[in-house]
């Protein structure tokens, strides 16, 4: 299937939205209470590792916009 541009920038946005969202979910305090503290940082790690690969697929469809122009 080919890609259009407006595919293309439709994914770039919908991608830097996520990775908005999961930023903001990083940036928040953790909890007191310590078993909801060791949740929340595996859920932290589960988050940057999303962030990564999301950020990955972000730079591979600014690459392809890239070469649409």
């Amino acid at each position: 299937m080919t890609e259009t541009r407006q595919d293309l920038i439709e994914a770039r946005d919908r991608l830097h939205a996520r990775l908005d969202a999961i930023r903001a979910e990083i940036r928040q305090g953790l909890d007191a209470d310590s078993e909801e503290r060791a949740i929340q940082l595996e859920n932290r790690e589960v988050l940057e590792g999303i962030a990564v690969a999301t950020t990955e697929e972000l730079a591979r469809i600014e690459r392809r916009l890239s070469e649409l122009d």
